[in-house]
């Protein structure tokens, strides 16, 4: 959708490449994941390392992806700041947890070369990258990484900008996808990802509050913040409701999943649950090489 004058049979073009770069992009995540877990369930049996509900939650995480960029939702975002946020909210609550939730990193390596599979060990074994990977420190870069990503995309100039260029637009929400998978990982991935329980809903409530202010600003501003281009029939009636779509599921999902993991944690007498048997740090002869979040 450009706004600002951009080439619309361009536009249109470029639009048609990157969809089908999206979807081959897709398949093969998909191919690499099936590819590890059936190596994994073919040693040590159907539901183990990567229990069934991780796979299906990958897999549906990936499916959404592909419909928010080809379908119902992108004819919805078309000459719309609501519909258009209403497919940033639907990336960031609910494709990126889904993805987190498929404990994606070991099948992805298993399903990588030895090669490079071995050069990813050792890469992780430097200092520096193991202190990275500390649940803590780990939680912490991935919050500061989604707040800036939400924030920097929804400033006028970057978002006008992503609407005038198609590929613009498809690192956009490459950006959503990543740093909501990376956000979710501590808090819904392998258990030996997350850091204590209190320090993961800290994690997302303190993501939740700039989130709350940035819906904030486009609920109550005097004023549409964007070119006219961007907005529906009603512009100041369409980026209200657009920081409501931002503001309140945002919220919504967040807090829950904090109270959640406090009150789990809360009802343990020992703290943080042990580590499960699907753990693959944990499991004898599971080849965990090169295995990555």
């Amino acid at each position: 959708m450009p706004v600002t004058g951009a080439d619309p049979g361009t536009a249109a073009v470029t639009g048609g490449l990157l969809s089908t770069v999206v979807v081959s992009l897709v398949c093969l995540a998909l191919a690499g994941y099936g590819r590890g877990v059936h190596e994994l369930w073919s040693r040590h049996g159907v539901g183990a390392i990567v229990p069934i509900w991780r796979v299906a939650a990958f897999t549906t995480g990936a499916l959404i992806v592909l419909a928010v960029e080809g379908g119902l939702l992108d004819d919805l975002a078309h000459g719309s700041l609501a519909g258009h946020m209403t497919q940033h909210m639907v990336l960031l609550l609910v494709a990126g947890p889904l993805l987190a939730a498929g404990g994606a990193g070991l099948p992805l390596s298993l399903a990588t070369p030895l090669r490079p599979r071995r050069r990813l060990a050792r890469w992780r074994a430097a200092p520096t990258v193991r202190w990275l990977r500390r649940p803590v420190v780990y939680a912490s870069l991935a919050g500061a990484a989604q707040l800036l990503v939400l924030w920097v995309w929804h400033l006028p100039v970057p978002y006008v900008a992503a609407l005038d260029h198609p590929v613009l637009h498809g690192v956009e929400h490459l950006c959503f996808v990543v740093a909501a998978w990376l956000l979710w990982t501590p808090v819904v991935g392998a258990p030996r990802h997350r850091p204590p329980a209190p320090v993961g809903a800290l994690l997302l409530v303190t993501t939740m509050l700039p989130a709350t202010a940035l819906g904030a600003v486009l609920t109550f501003a005097p004023r549409p913040v964007y070119p006219a281009a961007v907005y529906g029939s009603d512009p100041l009636a369409d980026q209200q409701l657009a920081g409501l779509l931002m503001w309140l599921p945002m919220d919504a999902v967040l807090l829950v999943a904090a109270l959640a993991g406090l009150l789990r944690w809360l009802a343990r007498p020992d703290g943080d649950p042990p580590v499960p048997a699907d753990d693959p740090a944990v499991t004898a002869g599971t080849p965990t090489e090169g295995a990555v979040r």
